[in-house]
């Protein structure tokens, strides 16, 4: 297993502080896979909201989009996740950026609550 392996791992299960602890000791904060999945987005859309708050207190940029084109909005929207959805908002996550957008997403999945959120 790479570092970068270890870094990922850490944001899919969620393990806020050893995170932290790397991204202190100067890992990029805003690190992607080889698929374009930020630390932010693995962390977010596994619902992890301590490790989400971690990286984007230290700066994560939540606008940072996949190779899909999938922001960690966007994700948040799809899983339903509303603490993971306003943690990204309160730091700058734009709801009209990527494809699909997490507007355009609430709107597929008829989420009204999740729209008016994001208006």
């Amino acid at each position: 297993m790479t570092d970068s392996d270890l870094f990922f791992r850490l944001a899919r299960e969620g393990q806020a502080d050893e995170l932290a602890a790397c991204i202190d000791a100067g890992v990029s904060v805003d690190l992607a896979n080889d698929r374009g999945d930020s630390l932010l987005m693995l962390a977010s859309y596994h619902g992890h909201r301590e490790a989400t708050n971690a990286l984007l207190t230290r700066g994560a940029d939540p606008n940072v989009a996949n190779d899909r084109g999938q922001t960690p909005l966007a994700g948040a929207v799809f899983k339903g996740d509303l603490d993971i959805i306003e943690a990204l908002l309160k730091h700058g996550a734009d709801p009209g950026a990527g494809s699909p957008s997490a507007i355009a997403t609430a709107a597929m999945f008829g989420r009204e609550d999740l729209l008016n959120l994001l208006s």
